[in-house]
């Protein structure tokens, strides 16, 4: 299934996940239609769950999204992302392919959207997430609203190449997360 609108952004090979491009860590999005559903709810992201998984691997999990986008806008003053997709590692992949050259799933991937619009697109692949939250010993849930707030943080220009980016990145998710009752995703469990 191809995204709507997404031939948006094919030709960018400098598109990124978790690295980020250049200007902000995101990259155009291949999901904004640019049409009349354009302008993102006033109480938030559409959330789509494109992959039925995620609500057995994480009860409410669109509450928790919701909830940890809310706290990434507020606490950073970041825009509010047009849509936050629950997808997985397939559709991920693809994505990863086109976009950044890497034919691999990651957790998180952000699209900016086209400029002069607010916005831009969340995705996250599910089997990726899940294996990540497992090896981490992390409630899924946790991880989920962490990854929420991480790609949050790249629209909102946030970046992590080099080891003070990286630093002050993991400082601003650990603040956010804390204020919905988190722990520190880089504070190891003991």
């Amino acid at each position: 299934m191809e995204p709507p609108g997404s031939s948006i952004g094919r030709d960018r090979p400098d598109a990124t996940e978790s690295d980020p491009s250049p200007r902000n860590g995101s990259f155009p999005s291949p999901f904004f239609d640019g049409g009349e559903n354009s302008e993102p709810e006033s109480d938030g992201p559409e959330i789509i769950v494109q992959d039925a998984r995620w609500r057995a691997f994480v009860p409410r999990a669109e509450a928790i999204v919701r909830r940890a986008c809310a706290a990434a806008c507020l606490q950073t003053e970041a825009p509010v992302p047009e849509t936050i997709i629950l997808s997985s590692d397939r559709v991920v992949k693809r994505l990863n392919a086109r976009h950044r050259g890497r034919n691999k799933p990651t957790n998180v991937l952000t699209f900016e959207p086209p400029a002069g619009f607010p916005g831009g697109e969340i995705i996250l692949a599910l089997e990726t997430v899940r294996r990540e939250a497992e090896a981490a010993h992390r409630p899924a849930a946790d991880h989920l609203a962490h990854l929420v707030v991480h790609g949050a943080l790249h629209l909102n220009g946030h970046d992590h190449h080099g080891a003070g980016e990286a630093r002050r990145m993991e400082m601003e998710e650990a603040r956010v997360l804390s204020t919905i009752g988190v722990s520190n995703p880089w504070k190891p469990r003991t």
